[in-house]
């Protein structure tokens, strides 16, 4: 709900303000190093003596709420004038809102929930609706490092040979945190033709360098064929606003070729958008719940599916790289038994954001609800397990592979051709 401050909280921010200024005024200040931890401290008593006196006062000034609200952000005020008072530069003010803003809202503790510039709304748009120019990886978290979850198909990174997995240690010869996701990403994406250096991190091989060129990423998402035995193949690695419309297009062009089985391959796909999943999924698992969310109010929606579904044989491939969206699919296939889950087990991640633009160009990403596979699991954190887990070779995960070299995908053709 939001927070809506009237006349009246408008009066009590002026008078608070005033109150405060005129008992700081009140103290003289002498420069003395030893002092400065007494002077301070008598300060912060000063804006609480400030409050509580606009609090003596305010049954004739404003609501409840209104002197709450004025009570409880009166403290960042404060320390925002301590510190342009007394910091020894010049202090950018816009970045000192912004800091304060995605200070507030990281501590909500969901690293998924933050603020973001103007550029990083804007970049996160592109990301879900059209195309940019970069290198095309998907990021997330791990142990305070970035971590790639999975890059884009065709895209550079894929080419050079990032895999799903590295830590990205450097870019440009600098070191980040994730931390200074935002910076890093700077780096990465912009103009077409910018060469980027990376450093990564990759478990049992070490660091290794990658010299990248930008180029525009393009999201086609949805990629198929008809394999021997008539057996279909979809591959999708993002669910975004035009992936339903390319799978179904796919979906039709295998069903006329007399598709007797269908892999769709899941491997490395991130997620995306939630309404996307569920109409992907519509087609797989016939009539039911596909998915259910629940907010902070307890309040539950669902998203169902029909009757019609395809009545083929069906594979999904999995691996650590399968996130949120995937994890929507691959979890209605599995609960209603629609098919079999082959791989490694997925990412976990089991949360619902919304992305919220502001007046300015900037906005807001908000874990809104949890979401549940139709038997009521949260697989946040924890994932779903393959029926039949199966893990690459270590030699194969880091090289591209032939349809004859995968063997999970192998293993699903096998599976789809015993039960036909």
């Amino acid at each position: 709900m939001k927070r809506k401050i009237g006349i009246g909280g408008a009066v009590a921010a002026v008078i608070a303000t005033n109150l405060i200024t005129v008992y700081i005024m009140c103290i003289i200040f002498i420069p003395h190093l030893g002092n400065t931890e007494f002077l301070v401290n008598n300060k912060l008593e000063v804006i609480n003596n400030a409050v509580k006196t606009l609090g003596q006062s305010k049954k004739n000034l404003v609501s409840d709420e209104e002197y709450a609200f004025v009570k409880e952000y009166g403290k960042l005020i404060y320390v925002r004038d301590l510190v342009n008072e007394y910091y020894v530069d010049k202090i950018d003010q816009d970045k000192f809102v912004e800091g304060a803003l995605k200070g507030m809202i990281s501590n909500a503790g969901d690293r998924y929930t933050y603020y973001m510039t103007k550029k990083e709304y804007d970049d996160l748009m592109t990301q879900t609706t059209g195309s940019y120019a970069g290198l095309g990886i998907y990021l997330d978290e791990k142990d305070g490092r970035i971590q790639v979850v999975a890059p884009i198909e065709d895209s550079p990174a894929e080419k050079a040979g990032i895999k799903s997995g590295d830590l990205i240690l450097k870019v440009n010869d600098q070191e980040f945190l994730y931390t200074d996701i935002d910076k890093a990403i700077s780096l990465m994406k912009g103009k077409e033709g910018i060469k980027v250096k990376l450093t990564v991190y990759r478990e049992k091989t070490g660091n290794l360098d990658f010299n990248i060129t930008t180029s525009k990423i393009t999201f086609k998402t949805v990629k198929s064929e008809m394999l021997k035995d008539s057996i279909g193949y979809i591959r999708i690695t993002t669910f975004d606003e035009n992936t339903s419309g390319a799978f179904n297009s796919a979906l039709e062009s295998l069903k006329s070729q007399n598709m007797k089985g269908l892999v769709i391959d899941l491997r490395d796909n991130p997620g995306g958008l939630l309404d996307t999943s569920t109409q992907i999924a519509d087609k797989l698992v016939g009539e039911g719940n596909i998915v259910y969310t629940i907010n902070n109010q307890g309040e539950k929606e669902e998203w169902k599916s029909d009757a019609n579904k395809i009545n083929v044989p069906l594979v999904l491939l999995v691996n650590g790289g399968s996130a949120s969206a995937s994890e929507i699919v691959s979890g209605a296939v599995r609960d209603y038994k629609a098919g079999t889950l082959i791989g490694t087990k997925t990412f976990g991640k089991g949360l619902v954001q919304t992305i919220i633009g502001l007046k300015d160009g900037s906005g807001v990403k908000i874990t809104i609800a949890k979401y549940y596979t139709p038997s009521g699991e949260c697989i946040q954190g924890t994932g779903i397990t393959p029926d039949i887990v199966l893990d690459l070779p270590e030699g194969d995960k880091n090289r591209d592979l032939t349809h004859e070299e995968d063997i999970q995908l192998q293993k699903g053709i096998e599976v789809i051709k015993s039960k036909q």
